[in-house]
């Protein structure tokens, strides 16, 4: 999942004890049933079809569910379907059974035919999401979203009303996990028809499922209520009656927010993380996801030179950055694939650390590389533009970056374009610059989810890499290989050997938040894989 994280950075080292204190105590007594929560982007929509952004996928993680959802052990777990189902057909056939008592928070019943809805929309050829690539395995979907076979042909049915049948064109072992995510949550098809291309454009044009639903998004504020669904099939599991969300892009005023006890849950890096690594209030989470400069090798940049990217892998002190610049747990990466994602189950490692880079931090030898680099281009000198967007911790990032390069490297000047994360994503999906200061979370726990963004007809493969070793493997596994675990698995190890021998992108560090939380909250699952869960949340 592309998404950028809300950090606290800044060069102002609070006494954690005094501030989140004082501002706990407040919350104790004022907060009752109803949790203070912060996103760090714009809501722009909540279509899923539309769009797939961190602050979306936050919202509807918390007021829709799909068919499965995971459970506070991590395990799948039944939710608008009954339970669990195993495929038949060689692992080709899929078929749920509906909750009968699952209602929307209209009323209206949940059916088949919404998923059907759901499904068809987001793997259209016209849906603007980036994520039709999901849906790849199932029955036509790949023809379909290349315009080449109508949405109707896809291989999802509603055999009648709490019935769902789903058709796969090759077995998929991992799409219990991928039925969690909010890519394939159901819209309710009597309410997409009602508002058509204004479906999800405010939280008024929208119908829920889940846990709770949405209040006051008008399309544009930065501010938001999300109230208990009464019509929740598992409502008696939910203490909470209201949870209030509201953007908060600056990291001091974060941080203000929650000493004050106006907010819940925060993170915290750099100085300010420092100054709080021993408070009671801190609370450290691993997250399966990998932040990363994401390269442009369009023909016509710089960085389609190979000896150019591995440079820049190379240049990096990524330990510095850690340790030094970030100061929040976070890990210096190696690797694209997350360690502790998965377990290899072939040779009983973890995938992540078993297939890292052994190119580690070499001044010397990227300035050898560059210089090679140059030549070939028949350059003595290239400006690349690296875009982040607006929030403190890639400010600093960026600036890291463009220090590195620019002092290590001759001929190198780097422009830093730091914008907010609309006009960010315009500027990647138009290819206009050469690094991107970017960020994948696991959306769910296999290592092809890092590696499909990066196969070469994939919509979000935005730094156009096109590998054929790479992209022979990933077929394999989705195809030949997918029930063959030993061929999968070394499938999965060569495309990683793969990115790092071309530089595919340049890991910076791995993801470990630093969350300072309410001490009476309890209850919230904070997933390593996917988005956190509030929505079993409660006060002590």
């Amino acid at each position: 999942m592309k998404i950028k994280q809300l950090v606290v950075a800044g060069s102002l080292v609070l006494m954690a004890g005094g501030l989140a204190a004082c501002g706990q105590a407040k919350a104790q007594t004022s907060k009752q049933k109803t949790l203070h929560l912060m996103q760090d982007t714009d809501l722009t929509s909540l279509d899923t079809s539309n769009t797939a952004t961190l602050t979306q996928w936050n919202v509807l993680q918390q007021s829709m569910e799909g068919l499965y959802r995971v459970n506070s052990k991590n395990k799948v777990v039944g939710a608008m379907a009954t339970k669990v189902v195993k495929p038949t057909n060689n692992g080709k056939t899929y078929t749920f059974h509906l909750r009968k008592n699952a209602k929307w928070n209209n009323g209206d019943q949940v059916t088949a035919q919404d998923f059907v809805t759901a499904w068809r929309r987001s793997v259209s050829s016209t849906s603007t999401s980036g994520y039709s690539y999901i849906y790849e395995g199932i029955k036509n979907a790949t023809q379909i979203s290349a315009g080449k076979k109508a949405t109707k042909t896809l291989g999802v049915q509603a055999v009648n009303k709490t019935t769902l049948k789903v058709t796969l064109s090759r077995a998929m072992p991992y799409l219990s996990k991928m039925l969690t995510m909010p890519a394939f949550f159901p819209q309710n098809h009597q309410v997409v028809a009602k508002y058509g291309k204004n479906y999800g454009t405010t939280s008024t044009k929208m119908a829920y499922n889940g846990p709770f639903t949405v209040k006051g998004w008008t399309g544009t504020n930065d501010s938001w209520n999300l109230v208990k669904n009464t019509y929740y099939y598992d409502k008696s599991a939910i203490k909470l009656n209201k949870m209030t969300m509201q953007v908060v892009k600056d990291s001091t005023t974060a941080h203000n927010l929650f000493s004050q006890g106006k907010l819940d849950d925060v993170t915290v890096t750099g100085a300010t993380a420092q100054g709080l690594q021993h408070d009671k209030h801190l609370k450290h989470v691993s997250k399966a996801g990998t932040y990363y400069l994401r390269l442009n090798m369009a023909k016509n940049h710089a960085l389609h030179n190979q000896y150019l990217r591995q440079a820049l892998n190379l240049v990096l002190n990524k330990n510095s950055l850690t340790k030094k610049v970030l100061s929040d747990g976070s890990t210096a990466a190696h690797n694209y694939v997350t360690p502790t994602l998965v377990t290899d189950p072939t040779t009983g490692k973890d995938f992540g650390t078993e297939t890292a880079n052994t190119a580690r931090y070499n001044v010397k030898k990227a300035q050898q590389l560059w210089k090679k680099g140059l030549k070939q281009l028949g350059k003595k000198s290239v400006t690349l533009k690296l875009v982040g967007d607006d929030t403190s911790v890639s400010k600093t990032i960026t600036q890291f970056v463009q220090a590195a390069v620019e002092q290590n490297l001759s001929g190198a000047k780097v422009t830093v374009s730091s914008v907010p994360e609309k006009a960010e994503s315009a500027a990647v999906s138009s290819g206009n610059y050469d690094m991107q200061y970017a960020f994948w979370l696991a959306d769910y726990a296999d290592p092809v989810s890092f590696f499909d963004i990066l196969t070469k007809n994939n919509p979000q493969n935005y730094g156009k890499y096109t590998d054929s070793v790479f992209n022979a493997q990933i077929t394999a596994a989705h195809g030949k290989n997918a029930t063959n675990t030993k061929a999968y698995w070394q499938n999965m190890r060569t495309a990683a050997q793969r990115l790092n021998t071309t530089a595919a992108v340049v890991p910076l560090y791995n993801m470990t938040e630093s969350h300072l939380v309410n001490s009476k909250l309890t209850g919230v699952v904070y997933h390593s894989v996917g988005e956190n869960d509030y929505t079993r949340a409660t006060f002590k």
